[in-house]
Formats: C-alpha cells, sequence, structure tokens
C-alpha cells in the first residue's frame, strides 16, 4: 500500500455483498475498522461499507500518536484500553509499526507548565505513568534549552497510521465482508427503526448500523432526520527527510509537533487549525463559540470549503434514496495541505534545535479531521432504533481506535462496555446541557 491513499489506489475489499447480516459498519477508518473487528470476532456476521479505500482519510493522515497524554478524562480510560490493545496486536502484526517512545508536551512559559500540571493533578487517579519534567530534564531528554519544563508520558507509544489500518482490514476479511468503493447512499428503515442500508451496489438488510463514516457522519445523518454539530478541520503534516533526533518519541509544542517515523523522518505538524467556511459552520457557530474562544490565535478560517466536500455550499444535504450520491462524487478527502502552516513548524524546529539545520520537508498532505465543539466525539445509540454513531474523534480517533472499537462493537449489541459513555452521549447537544471543553494542552 502506498502514501497517500487515493481514489486511484487499487481496490483491495472487492468481493460481493450479501443479501442480509447482522451490522453494517459505515466508514472505513480505524473506527470502522476495529468497530467491525471486534463485531466479527463476538459472532456477528458483519459488512463494512467504504465509500473510498480503507484508511483513505484522516485514519492514514494523522501524526501517528497512540497516547494517553492530555486526554479528556472521558476518553482517557479507553485511551488506555487501547494502548494495551496496540501492543498485543503488534505482538502479531509488526506492520503496525508500533511502539513505546514517550509522548512530550514542552512549555515555553510558567502559564503553560501549569496547565499541564493540573491535568496530571487529576489524571494521577487514572494510574497513568505521566509526570512532570523540570526545564532541566526536559533538556536531557530532547536536546533543547528553550523549554521551561514538559508533561511527559513515557509509556505512550506511535504507529505508522497509512501501514497499520490497511494491515488491520487484511486480518478483518478473514471473518468480516469489506467492500471499498461501496458508498452507502442512504439507511434503510422501516416501522421507524433501521432496517439495513442502501449502497451503489444494492441493499442489504441489517438490523443495526453503525455509522463511523468521519467528515462524512453527519451529512448522511442529518439526510435522515439525526442532527449533529459536527465540523471537520483542515490538518496539514509533513515528511522530512531522516534526520537525527535526541528524542525518539513524540513531542509537542505550540510552535510545531513530531514523531519519529519508522523510515528516519519526522512527521511534523504545526499547531494551527483551519476551518472550512460552508453551510454548516454557520449553522453551528454558536455551539463553537467557546471552542474557538480558547484557542483563537491558533484557528484560521478559509473562505470556502472546496466543491463536493461535506460541507460544500452545492453539496446536497438531501438526495433521492437510489440516486448517486454525494459520498460517491468525492471518494476520498485529498485536500491541498497549508504549506504556511507547515513551514512555521519547520522553523520553529529549527529554532528549538538549531544544531539541527533546516529540515527537508520530503512530501506533505492534509486531512479534514471531524470534531465536535467540545472535542470529544459523539458515541451513543441514535434516536431512530437499531442506529449507533461512533463520529467525531477529534483527531484522536487513530490512537484511541482499538479500544473505542471494543466499546462501539459491545454498546451496538447492549453489552456492558465497561467504560461511562455519558460525555460522549447524543442528547448532551440536544437537551440544554451546556458544552463542556475538555483540556486544551
Amino acid at each position: 500500500m502506498t502514501f497517500p491513499i487515493t481514489d486511484e489506489s487499487p481496490v483491495r475489499f472487492a468481493g460481493p455483498l450479501p443479501e442480509a447480516c447482522d451490522v453494517v459498519v459505515v466508514g472505513g477508518g480505524i473506527i470502522g475498522v476495529m468497530t467491525a473487528w471486534y463485531l466479527a470476532a463476538q459472532g456477528q456476521k458483519v459488512v463494512l461499507c467504504e465509500k473510498g479505500r480503507i484508511a483513505g482519510e484522516q485514519s492514514s493522515r494523522n501524526w501517528g500518536w497512540v497516547r494517553q497524554q492530555g486526554r479528556d478524562f472521558g476518553e482517557l480510560p479507553i485511551a488506555m484500553e487501547a494502548l494495551r490493545i496496540w501492543a498485543d496486536l503488534s505482538e502479531k502484526l509488526p506492520q503496525l509499526g508500533f511502539r513505546r517512545k514517550g509522548v512530550l508536551y514542552a512549555g515555553r512559559d510558567e502559564a503553560k507548565i501549569a496547565v499541564f500540571e493540573s491535568w496530571l493533578a487529576r489524571a494521577r487517579g487514572f494510574g497513568i505513568d505521566s509526570r512532570m519534567l523540570t526545564a532541566n530534564a526536559t533538556r536531557e531528554l530532547v536536546g533543547s534549552t528553550v523549554w521551561k519544563g514538559a508533561l511527559f508520558t513515557p509509556s505512550d507509544g506511535m504507529a505508522e497510521p497509512w501501514a497499520a489500518v490497511p494491515a488491520l482490514a487484511g486480518v478483518l476479511a478473514e471473518t468480516a465482508t469489506i467492500r471499498e468503493a461501496c458508498a452507502v447512499r442512504a439507511l434503510d428503515i422501516a416501522g421507524g427503526r433501521i432496517a439495513g442500508v442502501v449502497t451503489e451496489h444494492g441493499r442489504i438488510r441489517a438490523g443495526r448500523v453503525v455509522v463511523a463514516g468521519g467528515a462524512w457522519s453527519s451529512l448522511l445523518l442529518r439526510a435522515h432526520g439525526v442532527k449533529i454539530p459536527q465540523l471537520s478541520v483542515l490538518a496539514s503534516v509533513a515528511r522530512t527527510e531522516p534526520v537525527e533526533v535526541a528524542y525518539e518519541g513524540g513531542l509537542s509544542d505550540t510552535e510545531f509537533s513530531y514523531r519519529r517515523r519508522a523510515d528516519g523522518g519526522l512527521s511534523l505538524a504545526g499547531g494551527s487549525h483551519n476551518f472550512h467556511i460552508g453551510p454548516d459552520a454557520f449553522r453551528h457557530f454558536l455551539a463553537y463559540l467557546q471552542t474557538l474562544r480558547s484557542d483563537w490565535r491558533a484557528t484560521h478560517f478559509r473562505p470556502f470549503a472546496p466543491k463536493g466536500y461535506p460541507d460544500a455550499w452545492g453539496t446536497p444535504r438531501r438526495w433521492p434514496e437510489g440516486a448517486p450520491s454525494p459520498f460517491e462524487a468525492i471518494r476520498i478527502l485529498n485536500p491541498p495541505p497549508h504549506l504556511p502552516t507547515l513551514n512555521r513548524a519547520a522553523a520553529g524546529y529549527a529554532r528549538a534545535f538549531p544544531k539541527a539545520g533546516k529540515l527537508r520537508l520530503a512530501t506533505t498532505w492534509a486531512g479534514m479531521i471531524d470534531t465536535m465543539p467540545d472535542i470529544v466525539p459523539v458515541v451513543d445509540h441514535a434516536p431512530i432504533p437499531g442506529l449507533t454513531i461512533a463520529t467525531g474523534m477529534a483527531g484522536h480517533g487513530f490512537g484511541i481506535g482499538p479500544g473505542m472499537g471494543r466499546v462501539v462493537a459491545d454498546l451496538v449489541q447492549g453489552r456492558d462496555t465497561g467504560h461511562d459513555l455519558s460525555r460522549f452521549r447524543f442528547a448532551r447537544f440536544t437537551d440544554g446541557s451546556p458544552i463542556v471543553q475538555g483540556p486544551t494542552l
């Protein structure tokens, strides 16, 4: 599998669709793949439908961090479980590229250090091995003097996204049906409950459906009257040429973030967020106001979402059930990266590590991160019986994916998930509850 994955990439999974199954999973990112993984392991007949390619969008375009550090406290127990699952999976699938090298958040001033300490004070109760580092300890670990201190979690890890998710799908295909280039045009609803899905290749009968469509989830749900305030954020990343580093883990700073890659280079990103302005951005502006205020300097707005994108002005919000849908118009979101953000990140890295010289960017790319106003997902049953939503992972999906997939699989079957999911409930945006944003480290 080559990267980036585009709609020109070969279709790996093209077998016939069954007429019926127990559960249809919509979306071939890591959340969809791992949900199907655990459903199949529990004896369910599962069909996973992906409109483009497995991991074609954000699941292969992210930083590759598998972290507990800095998580919302509703997510943290699931992230800790996910880390254990990553370690177990990697023993049989070394191609995942999983390794524990730690994650470090570096602070340039006392105010940032105080934010880290506040998170750590509460996180200790979860049994995590995070700790604060002094300025000297930070310098000894990473080889730079620009930081006053850092929050460090040595047990955190990383993996190679573009290789890991397709590898997991390859194993899943032994126990479940995966179909790429197979858009779900509509949910099939009969008698007020889920009866299956209508795909571009035909109808599949199923009593349960999971929507894990990433940036496209809200568009599909809205067509059936299920409304969530989901938007998408452009996230740009670069791959550098091989470079020597003192610290082999993941490092995040206000100016740049990096992760050591298996190929010897770095995955490098900046700290800014780019929102496209479309109908949903206007519709949900007030819901996002608190989030925008808390991180205003790092937020940039692009005038219009590109044609065909989920929140583009011309993208249909409704379409005839049997007609081609917006999901077929763009198989894979492959937005151009925001080069000024990456150039600023490279310059920030050079200032922090002046002896390293100028970084050479070998490849740049971008993805669209599905997010919610409080920066945590919706993981819950929808108002339509038989429908489960797992979306809005806010850039956390890759690392938390194995744990969240297990949770969603149990949720679908009415089993005890082992975690308190009230933070992720669907109704929090409709019952008048205040929007509570989690930690912003």
